[in-house]
């Protein structure tokens, strides 16, 4: 039986971060991988959806060249042709994370990985045994009663990457990340996409204004969104999908090609030997504590198996707390009210920290600041006027208590307002905090100024 120090279930960037901190640290360490290095997030996920959303955003540039002074004649997509690219993208990311896997002399055990007591995992009928052992099995699309998923008319995240063919129609049901970029890229790509949201606002966990701008936004380019609405049944009998939508008004039937479910994920836990080992799980998620250990010595988890948020950067977070906790680093509990927070559709969003309305609702006295991109130089001369950044400050300590973003490359820019909460930054040291022109970043000073009434341009 092949002795390690730590083995991480899950090659995702939750695992194979996990797996890198610890070898560099001085563990001797290995990675168990079912399907592909990276995991869904670099293969079926985060990277190749933005390689699909930039081709997206390419084709609106040739189709508004007009609107730059550039005339492109017959500009046309190929559909497939964008879908190999993205998987070129996300192949070239799965190799880079085969060479860090020897780079930092990982073993990589390929196979399906189930825990066993006395700290062992069983691959396809081979036993290995560790100090520690994390898992990082991560999560898949969802399924709802109401909306079972074929592969075919009724499809998950995985099937909308790599579709043979365009449809014409597309009904995306929840507004959450996965469905608001998809919605945006086969809109952009020609497909005439309805949203149906079961709750008032798409977006639903976004600050409402942010929201109400993504709609406005959507529905100027055509995306017909349906909120308060619920799917209750599908009818795939026919060539098509016939979707029965409860509304406030009653129910509606809509058709299309197919349905993309993306009401959310569910954690892979299943069959992974949590019940031979005893390893205590609530609500679909493993209960651990704040260095991610499990109620069982020696047994550690992270990533969307657990209650935090199920986001790539909070998996490698806490995979590199975890490990370093192991090695008897001094490391602070992951602040989960600090996490960012990103959607790539256009216009993009991005937010950190509290909403307006939870700030309110905690009876917090604050100042709020807000200010358009429309105002914005930079944004004119990019021609991304839509969207705005909006600030949340405590009226009393200056405190910034969140931060929210809608429009061109703000996923780029909520990194400023990730460091400076952690830093304890107050709303006057971000104000006097000169920032360049012109930048898209600027309009974070400009609306903080806005909460401190000392907005210049606008």
């Amino acid at each position: 039986m092949s002795k390690y120090d730590i083995i991480v279930l899950g090659s995702g960037p939750g695992g194979y971060v996990t797996a890198i901190r610890a070898s560099q640290l001085g563990f001797k360490t290995a990675v168990v991988e079912k399907e592909s290095l990276g995991g869904v997030c670099l293969n079926w996920g985060c990277i190749p959806t933005k390689a699909l959303l930039k081709s997206a955003q390419v084709f609106e540039y040739l189709k508004h060249a007009e609107d730059y002074g550039l005339s492109v004649k017959d500009a046309d997509k190929d559909f497939d042709a964008v879908v190999k690219r993205s998987r070129g993208v996300a192949d070239g990311m799965s190799n880079g994370v085969k060479f860090l896997m020897k780079k930092n002399k990982i073993d990589v055990i390929e196979g399906f990985g189930k825990l066993k007591p006395g700290k062992k995992i069983d691959v396809n009928g081979t036993e290995y045994s560790a100090d520690h052992i994390i898992i990082a099995t991560g999560a898949r699309s969802r399924e709802l009663p109401s909306l079972p998923q074929d592969g075919k008319k009724v499809i998950g995240y995985r099937e909308a990457m790599t579709l043979p063919k365009q449809p014409e129609k597309m009904i995306v049901v929840g507004s959450g990340a996965i469905g608001v970029e998809f919605a945006y890229f086969y809109n952009s790509m020609g497909t005439d996409v309805t949203i149906v949201e079961f709750m008032p606002n798409v977006v639903p966990v976004e600050d409402e204004e942010v929201s109400k701008q993504l709609e406005r936004s959507f529905k100027k380019n055509g995306i017909k969104i349906m909120t308060s609405s619920e799917v209750t049944k599908v009818d795939t009998s026919g060539k098509g999908v016939k979707a029965t939508v409860k509304t406030k008004k009653g129910e509606e039937v809509l058709e299309a090609d197919l349905v993309l479910s993306a009401v959310g994920i569910k954690s892979n836990i299943e069959n992974i030997g949590l019940e031979d080992v005893g390893i205590v799980v609530d609500r679909d998620k493993i209960i651990v504590n704040d260095f991610y250990q499990t109620n069982i010595p020696g047994y550690y988890a992270i990533g969307d198996v657990t209650p935090g948020q199920a986001l790539a950067h909070v998996a490698s977070a806490e995979g590199i707390l975890c490990v370093e906790k192991i090695a008897g680093q001094h490391v602070e509990a992951l602040d989960y009210g600090n996490i960012p927070g990103c959607t790539y559709c256009s216009p993009e969003i991005a937010s950190v920290g509290l909403t307006e309305k939870q700030a309110k609702d905690q009876g917090l006295e604050i100042k709020v600041g807000k200010f358009p991109f429309s105002a914005s130089g930079k944004a004119s001369a990019g021609g991304n006027k839509d969207g705005f950044v909006k600030v949340i400050f405590d009226a009393k300590y200056g405190e910034w208590l969140g931060c929210h973003m809608i429009g061109a490359g703000v996923t780029d820019m909520i990194a400023e307002a990730v460091l400076g909460r952690k830093l304890e930054t107050t709303g006057h040291e971000v104000l006097k905090a000169v920032h360049p022109h012109p930048t898209m970043s600027e309009a974070v000073m400009e609306a903080v100024a806005d909460a401190y009434d000392e907005v210049i341009h606008l």
